[in-house]
């Protein structure tokens, strides 16, 4: 079982920064992939970006060249910076850690972005 501990978050103003962490149970190289969700009010939770064991990083195209998906192996910790936020980017997000065909989430951190 994969145990994903997520922090950060919060209330941001458009255009500004966040930077979300989540500390994985265990080895991360042990896993398949890990990234990130969100879920907006009312919307079904959206894959915004994901880090898969041969190296590609997909990003969404609503959070290109804004969002930045990165690791920390000896810390088994990965991260996603964001940048330039958007009303719109207000959600409840997610890190997502797949293994063995199984897909963990973190409890979720609320990011809202006045704007």
């Amino acid at each position: 079982q994969v145990q994903l501990v997520e922090s950060g978050g919060g209330l941001v103003q458009a255009g500004g920064s966040l930077r979300l962490s989540c500390e994985v149970s265990g080895n991360i190289n042990s896993l398949d992939a890990m990234g990130w969700y969100r879920q907006a009010p009312g919307m079904q939770r959206e894959l915004i970006t994901s880090l898969s064991t041969g190296g590609v990083i997909y990003y969404h195209d609503s959070v290109k060249g804004r969002f930045i998906l990165s690791r920390d192996n000896a810390k088994n910790t990965i991260y996603l910076q964001m940048n330039g936020l958007k009303a719109e980017d207000t959600a409840v997000y997610y890190c997502h850690a797949d293994q063995y065909g199984a897909v963990w989430f973190s409890q979720g951190s609320q990011v809202t972005v006045s704007s």
